[in-house]
């Protein structure tokens, strides 16, 4: 075997002819088939992500779903994926146009045969044969797909939800055949009551052409609304798609050029005009305006913009001119990151869905099982054949696997889409699971509960040193290759000190994760710690003053001598009040954990109301705190945006980072707050809570449907034709349901989720 040590891939497919939650359990079976292979397969979209180790070919993925009597392709090129993402409609599509084609013709012939068969005063003489012409088209033609579909699962062995309807038009419009020319029912001058219960009038033969043209038309109705819907709770993804730009302006020695933006390199200059998107990612190297960020990160107010400044793909310039440098161009860019985040959320799967896959696993051999006993049992107890087969169809058309498979994965897409638009990244059910029960929230400080836009407060040289000016310039150029806002307040506040002078290059350069950093500038040692040891009075007395205020002093040693202490300042976000106070109303407790010193750690915490507080925080130290926390039966979610929140991150039942933060504190969440807004936090605990709400809804709905509706069509108490309709209904009310997610609107707590 020896798959296990393989490094394994993953790789998405698209798989077509799937109808039912029992085609996703067989198309799942079908792949675990090969060795080390295990796949989640979504019907909502169509899709199936395979993990596999490498030795397997995508081609062997294919063949095997091909064998498990679907179809099965790779992801399209990029060229046509292109064309999807600009918005391009698929209603054109041949597929799409013969399946209302049939639909509507379908309709067309069915109506008649439906207004004659329910209304007996319509009836007139010879009206069955002509209900006849009109019902073989439809139980031949028009039903087609399902016949197809049914005996493909035949030939693998396999039933799924178009057997049952096969079945069920085929045993209807075959006991309608037989009444006719052997029955009596062709006799000219018959009349036939319409009724909701299985039983002949008076022993009459009865027709049920109705049942034959109204099961294929109600489910290929429903089908078609269904799909219609499904598309509506991918609309979020599909305008994040249409964000991307397909030509942008370069500006070179050339002089400025409209090219491809496929073509864009990271490093290149390009030009924004007002009213136009943003290419890619980029910083400002020229110009200054607002830009509407509402679309991508759910930010509703414009935010101003100069030379120095990020911006972000698919964001709208409102003001003048920008030139901005790229950054980060294709996959790499924000905006593809979170379409590929909104994208792995949707494939995923919750363990309440996984049972009701497992149960759809069985479902179709049961319901057929279930036909045969009401036949039997019927004609058993001397009851008239044509209720016994009555019975038997309503039973094979009301039973409904679709409800069941559609039940979590449209709540999830229509919560995740939403989630995007609002500026919160959700990684899949696991994470909507994690939120929605989450006790414990575990804060950062810097760049999370603060804006992270720190600035240089005051600056003690010692006086033997090099000086202030050259300190500065020295910690600046050190600064230059951290992440931290700390580093990032010395550089701006170097380059502001002396804007003609450019810093010079680091070499050697260390990132030691809550401690600080070194490197070598013009040959010598700089270091920019936290403030240790011995230092001169000068210095000493500057720290025990920056102690008594919410600044953060750093420490800078030139050649491991004490040069000068730098105090540096934060602010406290504006909506991080409301956030901390909406998630103690959810019933979540605001920890803070920080590696700043006490004095600001505990000022922060006492302007937001946070009792518990943890400074002078390593990254061990918070991985430790969030592994006690848990062992105390927490379940614990850490918020964090720097390297060093990445352990604590990785280790609670639930890591969240900040949009504004690293790569790392990024791939280590489950959640991303792209907004940078710590108040997003409360809005997802909120959405993930209506989510499961949503999705136990409909699984309720799902199993309670069949346990009502297959009992009474096995006792004959409903009439196939309605059957059909409430089988349609039942997978409708679902999606529905679903789709209700898309206009959820974030709101103040008024009190405990629970």
């Amino acid at each position: 075997m020896g798959t296990a040590a393989e490094a394994l891939v993953t790789t998405d497919l698209t798989v077509g002819g799937m109808t039912c939650a029992a085609c996703v359990r067989r198309v799942e079976k079908r792949l675990g088939r090969l060795d080390g292979v295990t796949a989640t397969v979504n019907l909502a979209t169509g899709s199936a992500r395979v993990s596999h180790p490498r030795g397997i070919e995508p081609a062997e993925l294919v063949a095997a779903v091909e064998g498990a009597g679907y179809t099965a392709a790779l992801p399209e090129p990029p060229e046509r994926q292109k064309e999807a993402e600009r918005g391009e409609p698929d209603d054109g599509s041949e597929g799409t146009r013969q399946e209302r084609d049939r639909l509507v013709i379908t309709a067309l012939l069915s109506v008649p045969v439906l207004a004659l068969s329910m209304v007996p005063a319509w009836q007139f003489r010879n009206w069955q044969w002509l209900c006849f012409a009109l019902a073989a088209p439809v139980a031949l033609w028009g039903a087609w797909p399902f016949h197809v579909r049914a005996l493909r699962g035949l030939r693998h062995s396999a039933a799924t939800m178009d057997t049952l309807v096969s079945l069920g038009v085929v045993a209807s419009f075959s006991w309608s055949v037989y009444a006719l020319f052997l029955g009596g029912a062709g006799e000219p001058g018959m009349t036939m009551p319409f009724t909701l219960l299985a039983a002949a009038p008076d022993g009459a033969a009865h027709l049920y052409l109705e049942a034959a043209v109204g099961v294929p038309l109600f489910v290929m109705a429903g089908r078609f609304l269904e799909a219609r819907a499904r598309h509506g709770t991918g609309a979020a993804l599909r305008s994040l798609a249409r964000l991307a730009v397909k030509e942008v302006a370069v500006r070179d020695d050339e002089g400025e050029r409209l090219v491809p933006i496929e073509e864009l390199r990271a490093g290149q200059v390009f030009v924004v005009r007002p009213g136009e998107r943003v290419a890619t990612d980029g910083e400002v190297v020229e110009g200054s305006s607002a830009v509407d960020l509402a679309l991508v990160t759910g930010e509703g107010e414009p935010v101003e913009i100069g030379p120095g400044s990020p911006v972000v793909g698919g964001a709208v310039n409102a003001g003048g001119l920008l030139l901005v440098r790229a950054t980060a161009v294709g996959a790499d860019t924000r905006l593809a990151r979170i379409t590929r985040m909104v994208t792995d959320a949707q494939a995923g799967k919750a363990r309440a869905q996984r049972l009701a896959d497992s149960v759809s696993g069985v479902f179709v051999p049961v319901v057929l099982s279930l036909a045969v006993t009401a036949l039997g049992f019927w004609l058993g107890a001397g009851a008239d054949p044509q209720a016994a087969v009555t019975a038997s169809v309503a039973v094979l058309v009301v039973a409904c696997p679709c409800a069941l498979g559609l039940a979590t994965p449209t709540a999830l897409m229509a919560a995740t889409g939403r989630g995007a638009q609002l500026g919160v990244l959700v990684g899949g059910p696991r994470a909507l699971e994690g939120l929605r029960h989450v006790d414990t929230v575990v804060l950062d400080k810097t760049g999370t509960l603060t804006t992270g836009h720190m600035t240089v407060a005051r600056l003690t040289a010692a006086p033997d040193g090099p000086g202030r000016e050259e300190v500065l310039r020295l910690a600046g150029a050190v600064e230059q290759g951290s992440e931290h806002p700390l580093g990032r307040a010395v550089v701006s506040y170097a380059r502001r000190a002396a804007p003609d002078r450019p810093l010079p290059e680091v070499s050697d350069f260390t990132a030691v994760a809550g401690r600080g950093v070194r490197g070598r500038v013009d040959g010598r040692l700089v270091e920019v710690v936290a403030p240790d040891g011995e230092l001169p009075e000068p210095l000493a007395a500057a720290l025990r003053a920056a102690e008594n205020t919410p600044h953060t002093p750093v420490l800078v040693r030139v050649d491991g001598v004490p040069a000068a202490l730098v105090e540096v300042g934060d602010v406290v976000r504006a909506g991080s009040f409301r956030a901390v106070e909406r998630l103690r109303r959810l019933g979540v407790e605001p920890v803070l954990a920080t590696g700043d010193r006490e004095a600001p750690a505990h000022s922060v915490a006492a302007d937001l109301g946070i009792g518990t507080v943890h400074a002078r925080c390593t990254p061990e130290d918070k991985a430790a705190l969030v592994r006690r926390l848990r062992e105390d039966g927490r379940r614990v979610a850490v918020v964090g945006d720097g390297i060093n929140d990445a352990a604590a991150l990785a280790g609670a039942d639930l890591g969240i980072a900040m949009g504004s933060g690293t790569d790392v504190a990024i791939g280590a969440a489950d959640v991303t707050l792209v907004r940078g807004d710590i108040e997003a936090l409360a809005d997802a605990v909120r959405l993930a809570g209506r989510t499961l709400r949503t999705v136990r809804a409909n699984l309720v709905w799902a199993f309670g449907y069949n346990v009502v509706t297959v009992p009474l069509a096995l006792v004959g108490l409903l009439n196939p034709m309605l059957a059909a309709v409430a089988m349609s209904v039942s997978s409708l009310l679902v999606v529905g349901n679903s789709l209700r997610l898309r206009a959820w609107q974030p709101s103040t707590a008024k009190g405990r989720r629970r």
